[in-house]
């Protein structure tokens, strides 16, 4: 068929995460055989939703997104996971004209691989977005005024001293300061930590908020970074801390 050109040497350690969504069992197929032997770890899914609730549950480093799937457009997959997501995503289509290009690159698509490819080509732009994302997520120090996150560390501070957080409670505090300043939906939020089963779970979140004003507030009855939008989500201020007298925030 002549899609992929495997590589020659396996790695026995597993490796970053790919999530595949692609409805044809024979590219899943060389995709999986190529990926494999080049140390990645795969999973797979053939449809849109599928593909969604694994990104989901997963977490996976890159996401190879093919565009003609059988229950939904690739594009509007694109457009759901940018709800909640930033995770790397190459788009694999045998659509190649530059207007299509355009409007995935635009819609959030970090590359784009016309089919057929060679597994050389492939593999070399899954180098090239993974040393982006690693350099991206190194740079990067989330902080307001007295509150920061390392993601190198996995650590938080509020001023000098270190906020000790359960997994769930970092996840969540990341989150909030990666998208700071953005109103994010209940449903968002619930789809991105916990996973398409507990979408409806809003007493869950608001407990885990709770908790989480308890060890970054100052006072967690009147919160002053991490804001509450009734009835819809939460908002990390991006001003707070700077003049609690300025930030008279909802609970």
């Amino acid at each position: 068929m002549g899609w992929i050109v495997s590589v020659a040497k396996a790695s026995t350690s597993a490796g970053p995460r790919v999530l595949v969504i692609e409805d044809d069992i024979q590219i899943r197929r060389l995709l999986r055989i190529t990926l494999g032997v080049a140390g990645y770890e795969l999973s797979e899914a053939a449809t849109g939703a599928e593909g969604l609730a694994l990104a989901a549950r997963l977490r996976p480093e890159i996401i190879l997104l093919d565009l003609g799937l059988p229950d939904q457009d690739g594009m509007d997959v694109l457009e759901s996971l940018r709800e909640w997501t930033q995770v790397p995503v190459m788009v694999l289509s045998v659509r190649d004209s530059e207007e299509d290009k355009v409007a995935l690159l635009d819609a959030g698509a970090d590359d784009y691989l016309t089919k057929p490819f060679g597994g050389e080509e492939l593999l070399a732009r899954l180098r090239a977005m993974r040393r982006h994302s690693v350099h991206a997520t190194t740079a990067a120090l989330y902080e307001s005024v007295g509150l920061r996150l390392d993601p190198d560390r996995r650590q938080v501070w509020r001023a000098d001293e270190l906020v000790p957080l359960t997994h769930t409670e970092y996840a969540l505090l990341q989150m909030f300061m990666v998208h700071a300043g953005r109103l994010l939906t209940h449903q968002q939020i619930l789809l991105a930590i916990w996973g398409p089963e507990h979408e409806d779970d809003v007493h869950y979140l608001r407990a885990y908020v709770a908790s989480l004003r308890r060890k970054i507030e100052h006072d967690p009855s009147n919160p002053i970074w991490l804001v509450t939008e009734p009835g819809v989500g939460y908002r990390m201020n991006l001003n707070a801390g700077r003049d609690p007298a300025e930030n008279p925030l909802s609970v």
